[in-house]
Formats: C-alpha cells, structure tokens, sequence
C-alpha cells in the first residue's frame, strides 16, 4: 500500500486537504475543483472520525444556507459515477441538512492507502477527532504507513509525549473507553488511569463525583498510595499442614508454625519462652542424632 510522501504531511496538508476557502485554491486544485450533485457523493467508510455531534453540524448547515460551501470536499472517484469522500464529510454533512443539491468538490486520483492517510491526517489536525479516534488514528497510521511516534509527532506539529500517551488509551477498558466516546471523561482524565490498577471502577468515581483532571489525579494517586501500604494476607495453609503443625505442637508442648513453598521447600519454626524449653528442643534434637536420607 503506498503512502502519501511525508513532505505533504504537517501544516503543509492546508491546501491538500483544502482548508482554504476555493479562490485561494493552488492552481491544481482549481482545475480539479467541480459541482457534484450531493445525492453521487457518499463517506468513506474507513474515515476514523465516527462521532459527528449533532450541533455543530446544525450551526454549519445554518451558514452554508446564508453563504453556500464555501469550502469544497475533496473526493475520489469510484464505480458508476459516485464519488467517494476523502476529506469533508461533516461538511458534506451540514450541506445535506442545508437543502444543497451540489457541493464544490477537488477530484484526486488517490489510491486506498492515501485517502485513508488523508482522512486520518485531516481529522487528526483539525482536532475534530475524540480522544479514542485520535488514538486510534495514529495507532493506523503506524500499523498501516508505519510511522514511528516521532514521524507523527513532527507531521503533526504534536509532541512525542503526546502521542506515545494518546495511544496508551487503547490499553484502557471498555467500559472506561465508552465514557471517553460519551464525552463523560476527556483526555486528561483518561490519561490518569492508564496505569491505575483498577480503571474502570476508578472511572465511575472521578464521573459520579464530578471530579477535574487534578481531582481525578489525586484521587488515582490516594488509592495508589493506599493500596502499597496495604499488607497483603498471607495465602491460607492447607488442611494437611495445619493438621502436622497442631501434632508436632502438641508432641513438643510449643509452637509450631510450617511454611511449605512445594518444591522449593519450606521452613519449620518452633518457638520458645523460656532457656529450659531451648534446651529441652535441643535435647531432644540431639538425641537421635541427625540421618540424612
């Protein structure tokens, strides 16, 4: 699958992916630029972007029915003279509720492999992706164009930090990745359970009691805390071994405690009070002598 050259990556994918209203279109573009009836264009079914919220798209629709589109889509051509969007779906959107019959749309001879980059660079950038999509977005983009963080990082004017964290949502729960695509967690709050030892039910707190990302940060960190210093119970003896320990308690008249780790052995500890219960332990140790097996 071939990719798009990284030199249209970054603040350079303006005028690929047309951010620019269509007078300010480079020259290319302008003679690909076309009116497409609305009802031939159709969404591309891998754009990472799934959630459209609904309000917005109403306040776009409201101004494309006073001004037009006044940015084109940019599409591909596909079988029976449909046309595939690339980059411009919530546009396409909007243009739809407005009642427009065709939008100004940017024909690319593009393969699979860079319109997905596009779409997934397009809506990386405009921010227009919730957190999980971002993730994964770039976690594609690494799997399929195999990017490293640090070739997205400098694509996308992002940090390497940035990106190696956003990923790390992937590793969350679901449930606690259905509250980030709800919207009830953002990133912030997300990012802070990433390590936490049980995110989900750490999640339902910080959104019951409305906590912020710094709230949400101390409690992960209190329960952390509390946890280390949690003595962890010891694991329980068999039958078998509290049976031996309670005969050879009252064989010796003291106690006798055994810690059986199978086959790495164990220990037998018998504890004493007094100097004359010592000696009596040793006298009888003593006494038969030591046989080794």
């Amino acid at each position: 699958m071939n990719s798009l050259p990284k030199r249209r990556l970054g603040r350079g994918l303006a005028a690929l992916i047309g951010d620019d209203a269509a007078d300010e279109l480079p020259a290319a573009d302008q003679r690909a630029l076309r009116q497409i009836p609305i009802d031939l264009v159709r969404p591309n079914p891998n754009n990472p972007r799934h959630h459209f919220d609904d309000e917005t798209i109403e306040e776009l629709a409201v101004s494309i029915r006073a001004k037009g589109l006044l940015q084109p889509l940019m599409v591909r051509q596909r079988e029976a003279g449909h046309y595939e969007i690339v980059a411009g779906e919530r546009r396409w959107r909007a243009a739809q509720r407005a009642g427009i019959h065709e939008v100004p749309a940017i024909v690319r001879e593009l393969s699979d492999g860079e319109a997905l980059e596009i779409a997934l660079i397009e809506n990386i950038q405009r921010a227009d992706l919730n957190p999980l999509e971002e993730a994964r977005g770039y976690a594609q983009l690494m799997n399929e164009f195999a990017y490293t963080q640090q070739q997205l990082a400098d694509s996308l004017g992002k940090s390497r930090s940035h990106i190696a964290n956003t990923l790390r949502l992937l590793n969350l729960p679901e449930s606690v990745r259905a509250h980030i695509e709800a919207g009830r967690l953002t990133a912030g709050h997300a990012r802070t359970l990433v390590a936490a030892d049980d995110p989900a039910s750490l999640a339902a707190r910080i959104i019951e009691m409305g906590l912020n990302v710094r709230q949400a940060e101390e409690l992960t960190r209190d329960v952390s805390t509390a946890k280390r210093k949690t003595p962890k119970p010891k694991p329980e003896k068999s039958p078998d071994i509290k049976a031996l320990e309670a005969q050879l308690g009252e064989s010796l008249g003291l106690q006798v405690s055994i810690a059986d780790h199978g086959e790495k052995g164990g220990t037998v500890s018998i504890t004493y009070s007094t100097l004359e219960q010592f000696d009596e332990i040793t006298r009888r140790l003593m006494r038969g002598g030591w046989h080794s097996p």
